[in-house]
């Protein structure tokens, strides 16, 4: 019986693909980074052929390296950067515009003149537990069919097929026979209902979305169709779906309401489980599905920064300060935490709690001696400083957890992690397996086909490596951040 499970891991820079045993335990790799399209100031776009050719050519990678069949596999997982939109032809499959990345501030006037209707935003935000914010789907979808001539017919037709990353790896991986998502996925466009788990009639009308384009919502753990057999060498059953967020969520174990997780990846994103509850934060945190297995819908409170790892990946490639992003701790250690300049990394607006789109990007407190190791050091503490503007915000909600799970690509840094748990005053556990967005993935794909019967047998491969437990004086916590505040502040347009 097959017993291996491949996670199709489709970020926002890169793309992976992870052969796991049943265990948990990484076999295989394989990643390609893709091309980033800056169009215009705001703009991000990518090339949805190369998102699926550097998806499938991960895989097959993977697969290789793994030196297994494809016949040893017994289920794919899918995980995926969130809100990403995408629109294709449902005969050709071929996307009718480029796909626009959920860090694109192009509809942020769309945005801001329905906030002028009265109620509305709390409308939408009672049904959705978002905000009207060009970050999610809804907007840049109706983009799309204003701006491509004869989308909107063609869309109300039934020609048209939208679909968040997911849905669109899904439609490829089965040539077309599949035209689903999964809850998580859906809770992030702005058009679905989290508390009747629908597709929303108001909402759609609201944004101008014909319902002909919407992909079926199924739960996380669903059998979403069979990959073609001359793709990966044999069809294999895929069973298992979720946002990225939500399926590191699974990958941490967070599977009691309290538990939290914080992902550094190219964004950051703090999630807590909130169970039953759909808890509406009066402090502008998301409320969103957490997953959704066998119909019960867990949900969680989530808090996103827009630029985490993208903000040393900036400093890398745009300022070209350092060569790798692992040169960022040695030259943080040679500063040390007492930095005077401050980097407010809003290149995409600031997300939570702020939610300005409008702001822009700065560095501040520079002086005749700030030098490259000065201006690194700021683009790794904003990570942490934006991370307790949620936790902050967590807290004015009456939740706040005990500790952090933490995952993704900088939390191998010892030095960030330090830094964070001071920063924070919390124990920051990092796990064995840092893959965790991935691991959920593969995870919700073996609960499908029988690998696992249950959370609780999925929570026991869950195995910390290291925990940071917070050294810094009261005083100094409190003026660092105190500094941070005040470079927000200088930035923001919207109050």
């Amino acid at each position: 019986m097959p017993r291996y499970l491949l996670s199709l891991d489709q970020g926002t820079t890169s793309s992976r693909a992870i052969v796991f045993s049943e265990r948990g335990e990484i076999l295989a790799t394989g990643q390609q980074e893709f091309t980033q399209h800056f169009p215009q100031p705001g703009w991000v776009e990518h090339d949805p052929a190369e998102i699926w050719h550097s998806t499938l050519s991960s895989a097959r990678h993977a697969i290789a390296e793994a030196a297994c069949a494809a016949t040893d596999i017994a289920a794919i997982g899918i995980t995926n950067q969130r809100e990403t939109t995408l629109v294709w032809d449902r005969q050709t499959g071929e996307t009718i515009y480029p796909a626009i990345v959920w860090q694109d501030r192009r509809t942020a006037e769309q945005c801001a003149a329905l906030k002028q209707q009265a109620g509305l935003e709390q409308r939408v935000t009672e049904k959705t537990g978002l905000l009207l914010d060009p970050y999610f789907s809804a907007s840049k979808i109706a983009w799309i069919l204003d701006h491509v001539d004869g989308a909107r017919q063609r869309a109300e037709q039934g020609e048209l097929a939208f679909g968040t990353v997911d849905s669109y790896l899904l439609w490829q991986l089965t040539a077309g026979r599949s035209h689903q998502t999964d809850a998580t996925n859906a809770s992030r466009t702005l058009l679905f209902n989290i508390h009747t788990q629908q597709w929303d009639d108001e909402l759609l009308a609201i944004f101008r979305v014909p319902a002909a384009m919407l992909p079926e919502v199924n739960d996380s753990v669903a059998d979403f169709g069979r990959s073609e057999a001359e793709l990966l060498g044999a069809e294999i059953t895929i069973g298992g779906i979720a946002g990225d967020q939500q399926a590191a969520l699974v990958g941490q174990a967070c599977f009691q309401p309290g538990m939290a997780k914080s992902t550094y990846g190219t964004g950051c994103f703090m999630v807590m489980n909130t169970g039953s509850e759909a808890l509406q934060s009066k402090n502008r945190l998301l409320t969103t599905v957490g997953y959704r297995i066998n119909g019960e819908t867990t949900y969680a409170l989530e808090g996103s920064i827009f630029m985490a790892g993208a903000t040393i990946q900036w400093i890398r490639d745009g300022l070209h300060l350092i060569d790798n992003a692992k040169d960022s701790q040695p030259l943080a250690e040679a500063t040390g935490y007492d930095n005077p300049v401050y980097m407010v990394p809003a290149f995409a607006g600031l997300g939570a709690p702020y939610w300005d789109p409008q702001a822009k990007g700065a560095i501040m407190g520079l002086t005749r001696d700030t030098g490259i190791k000065e201006i690194v050091t700021a683009g790794l503490q904003a990570v942490c400083y934006q991370t307790r503007d949620l936790l902050e915000a967590m807290a004015e909600d009456g939740v706040k957890p005990e500790t952090l799970r933490v995952d993704g690509g900088m939390v191998v840094n010892d030095w960030l992690m330090q830094f964070l748990s001071d920063t924070l005053a919390m124990p920051i556990t990092r796990p064995q397996v840092t893959e965790t967005t991935a691991l959920g993935a593969a995870l919700l794909a073996g609960l499908q086909v029988g690998i696992y019967d249950s959370l609780e047998e999925l929570a026991e491969f869950w195995r910390h490596e290291r925990e940071f437990v917070s050294q810094q004086q009261e005083s100094v916590r409190e003026r660092l951040y105190q500094g941070w505040l005040d470079a927000v502040e200088r930035v923001r347009v919207q109050h």
